[in-house]
């Protein structure tokens, strides 16, 4: 890569969102911890400085060695980055005499300036922070202002150094995008080569180089990154790529059948592995969503071991795990981001087991997978899948989990997901699917009471699964859905529709 963007994490919550906007720029991005600089700065041609929940006010802020950085090279400081610029370059942080959170407006644009070229007075910014720039750095310059926010954006004199105290890398902010252009590739210099098809003649080439003429095994879904990292790798190694499909008794129903058949005209060597029995009976009486997470986790790493002497020589277990996993399990490349979750597919493999990771997407958002298939020329009915949890419905089923709530799982969200499909709504949904909840109600069928489970129905739209809204389905639409469920799908007499958004509330319910 050489037009790399550095994204120094100093905690944000949107530190990822910079790095996805900054890539539908057709730019490259890393990001790395604050206090975990690369030693070779030179494959940088410009750094972002994020937001943070810190302030720069006290003792414990986060301080990196900007040495080799500031005024040698393009700096953008968001939010906390800007006023990190300020406070230890000679201006002043102080209180916010207001918090300053969401939407204003431009009040005063310097637009003759390239950093704010087609941003006019009201363009709408997103603010985020209880601290405000009294005094600019030495050499400031204001460039922007809203009502409340006097330095709302400023450069240093002599310098490609900026900062803006609001936040381009939402969507509320109207013209973010525009803005990290003008910076990037109006001020930086920056090309936009940073492609599909570039990424995949790059990934199959270090692909034949990393691996060589070792086998691999890949744990195939059925879903869009397990199937992507298969054609990269087949694309790389051929024949030397073992998929198995593993039926680990949690999937949606008739998947695992499905999905052998969807693979066959794919040209993979896929192997299906039915170990329902195997997760099911370890899973018993664990109702702690951690405790199911690490179970099926541990079960599935058990089950590849198992395959993977049978395959003879195999050197490497592929995983088709992305960027959002990495970043909710272990945070931003290791820095100070909040850890919300662990994923199935992040994680050290046990000491008993030989087989080297390699993740051909570890780097990609969701949408991005979706380009990348697309180039090498796979079906949209793959690409176009909504994303299923690799748990499966291990964590849709609030509790413990049973063979019998299993099964009526999956009969709730075959008619959930084929409604939506029938209806013409699958493909404006991001993700859909339904959660069993560890409640009985009364109700009453035939003039008989019954006290039966409650399910949950969720469908929300996005781009990257970083945030996500609920989407607004047809009352026909959910009326048909509770009908049919209620009275197909027998012990369950409730259906509730989630309409709660990502964050507060994250996409599955554990």
């Amino acid at each position: 890569m050489h037009n790399n963007v550095l994204i120094l994490d100093f905690g944000s919550q949107y530190t990822q969102l910079i790095a996805r906007r900054v890539r539908e720029l057709n730019i490259y991005s890393e990001i790395k911890p604050y206090n975990k600089l690369p030693k070779d700065l030179s494959e940088y041609k410009a750094v972002i400085l994020s937001g943070s929940p810190s302030s720069v006010r006290s003792e414990t802020a986060p301080h990196p060695d900007l040495s080799g950085i500031k005024g040698k090279m393009p700096l953008l400081g968001i939010c906390y980055g800007a006023q990190y610029l300020s406070h230890f370059h000679g201006g002043n942080v102080a209180p916010s005499a207001t918090r300053e959170y969401g939407r204003a407006n431009l009040s005063f644009v310097k637009n003759e300036e390239e950093f704010l070229k087609g941003l006019d007075q009201g363009s709408q910014v997103w603010m985020s922070h209880s601290d405000t720039i009294k005094e600019l750095p030495e050499g400031g310059i204001r460039l922007a202002s809203t009502h409340d926010v006097e330095n709302a954006a400023f450069k240093i004199d002599g310098e490609t150094t900026y900062g803006i105290q609001f936040h381009p890398e939402v969507y509320h902010t109207t013209d973010g995008k525009k803005l990290l252009e003008n910076f990037l590739v109006n001020i930086a210099g920056l090309k936009q080569d940073w492609t599909p098809d570039a990424f995949v003649e790059t990934t199959v080439e270090e692909l034949k180089a990393e691996i060589g003429q070792d086998k691999v095994i890949l744990g195939l879904s059925g879903g869009v990154d397990s199937s992507v990292a298969a054609m990269l790798l087949h694309k790389a190694i051929g024949d030397h790529l073992h998929c198995i499909f593993v039926n680990n008794g949690l999937l949606r129903k008739n998947e695992f059948e499905n999905v052998l058949v969807q693979y066959k005209h794919m040209g993979l060597n896929v192997k299906g592995v039915d170990a329902s029995a195997r997760f099911l009976d370890a899973l018993k009486g664990e109702s702690d969503p951690e405790g199911k997470r690490k179970i099926i986790g541990r079960v599935f790493i058990e089950v590849f071991d198992d395959e993977a002497h049978k395959v003879e020589n195999a050197k490497w277990l592929a995983q088709g795990t992305i960027y959002p996993d990495r970043i909710e399990s272990v945070s931003a490349s290791g820095g100070p981001s909040a850890v919300i979750k662990s994923h199935h597919n992040v994680g050290g493999l046990p000491d008993y087991m030989k087989l080297k990771i390699v993740e051909p997407l570890k780097m990609l958002f969701k949408d991005e997978v979706r380009r990348v298939g697309a180039s090498m020329g796979m079906s949209e009915s793959i690409l176009g899948r909504h994303p299923f949890p690799g748990p499966g419905l291990g964590i849709r089923i609030l509790g413990d989990i049973t063979p019998e709530k299993v099964a009526i799982l999956q009969e709730v969200d075959a008619i959930f997901i084929e409604g939506l499909k029938k209806w013409g709504l699958y493909d404006k949904v991001w993700q859909a699917g339904a959660m069993l909840l560890p409640v009985d109600s009364v109700g009453v069928m035939g003039d008989e009471r019954t006290y039966e489970k409650c399910v949950a129905l969720r469908a929300v739209e996005s781009t990257d699964g970083m945030t996500a809204d609920w989407v607004n389905l047809p009352y026909e639409f959910l009326q048909k859905t509770s009908n049919d469920i209620i009275n197909k799908v027998k012990g369950v007499n409730r259906v509730v529709y989630d309409i709660s958004s990502k964050p507060p509330a994250t996409i599955e319910w554990e």
